[in-house]
């Protein structure tokens, strides 16, 4: 079970990465056009500003989410014959309103089927070249297509609606509890698997036109590495130190890297004092995603980091969480963490000098 499972994670995993540079561009140009004054252009015939242009160019591009993920995903399965089945059933999805999830469920339908057409098909001689191009498109979008209109798609659309109501119909003591626990997932391995299922949520919701959780995604990935230079900064006022000499450099580090959204650089730092790290670093990205949640604040662009900021719906708010729970995680680091001594903040391995017994030694002439 856990193989299969891992199996799946690793698929969707692919998909993504194909899928990223779609959501950063496609955020980034409505972010941009939304700034310059556009609008999304409904009628092409009538004349239109470059700020509309810019946006209604990036709305196209969100709504190929769900062909990407189902595209790319099904490509992961069966390789270049199910990109073509796979993005018919992001198609299908999307007109049947079960959004990102549905694409993800197509995705992964085609492609299994596309994997056992090619295991399991025998054709004659003459028709090999036309399995990849005619064969397995064909059947494979017929077959799964229909599955998808007449069966899954219906329940997929109807969870999706269900969600999104739930969702906006939060109220604000919920809306806490809900942006506290999303803030904590988000970021609790530095980018690892267990933070990539609520951010990939995350990005799905944005499809769906709910932008709060993108914002603490986003917020909740700067979290950690700002939290911890602040924590090295505060043990440095407090004259506590908490660091080694090699760990303040990886924090000189980790902090640029942390103002683009890459939590990694945490790692190294956190390696030495695990349980403590993530601790801290949970609670400040539960406090951000809590305080973003509650004001709803969204991000219409779902990777950039600081550069981003301005493009969110409150900006003041995504500022504020950020310091927030930076500071959290840095003050709860400085009374958490033990105090260093000199040797080992400069790693200094203290060996005792034995004295050598000359007496063990034989010489013989």
């Amino acid at each position: 079970m856990k193989r299969i499972g891992n199996e799946l994670k690793r698929h969707a995993l692919t998909a993504i990465s194909y899928m990223l540079p779609l959501v950063v561009a496609s955020g980034l140009l409505i972010a941009i056009g939304n700034l310059m004054g556009g609008q999304v252009i409904e009628d092409y015939t009538q004349s239109f500003t470059i700020a509309s242009a810019l946006t209604s160019l990036g709305v196209m591009g969100m709504g190929l989410l769900s062909p990407f993920i189902a595209g790319y995903i099904s490509y992961s399965i069966a390789e270049r014959p199910g990109i073509a089945p796979g993005f018919l059933m992001g198609l299908i999805a999307n007109a049947l309103g079960a959004g990102f999830l549905g694409g993800m469920v197509g995705g992964y339908l085609v492609g299994y089927f596309v994997l056992w057409m090619r295991l399991k098909w025998k054709v004659p001689k003459w028709a090999d070249g036309l399995m990849p191009m005619m064969i397995i498109p064909t059947i494979s979008a017929i077959v799964v297509g229909l599955f998808m209109f007449f069966v899954v798609g219906g329940p997929i659309a109807w969870l999706t609606e269900q969600l999104i109501i739930y969702l906006e119909s939060l109220d604000e003591s919920s809306r806490v509890v809900y942006g506290f626990i999303f803030g904590v997932l988000g970021a609790f391995d530095f980018g690892g698997p267990i933070s990539k299922v609520p951010n990939l949520m995350a990005d799905g919701l944005l499809l769906e036109g709910i932008m709060e959780p993108e914002a603490i995604k986003v917020i909740g990935a700067m979290v950690p590495p700002i939290g911890v230079t602040f924590g090295w900064l505060l043990s440095k006022v407090a004259k506590k130190p908490i660091y080694t000499k090699v760990e303040e450099d990886a924090i000189k580090v980790a902090f640029p890297m942390g103002l683009t959204m890459i939590t990694e650089g945490v790692i190294p730092i956190a390696m030495n004092d695990l349980l403590r790290t993530v601790f801290a670093c949970s609670m400040g990205t539960g406090v951000a995603g809590a305080i973003n949640f509650y004001f709803q604040n969204g991000s219409p662009v779902p990777s950039g980091g600081v550069f981003v900021i301005p493009a969110m719906t409150k900006p003041l708010v995504a500022v504020a969480a950020l310091l927030a729970g930076s500071v959290v995680t840095g003050i709860i680091l400085v009374f958490i963490k033990k105090k260093i001594s000199p040797e080992e903040y400069e790693n200094i391995a203290v060996v005792e000098e034995e004295e050598l017994d000359l007496s063990q030694f034989n010489i013989e002439g």
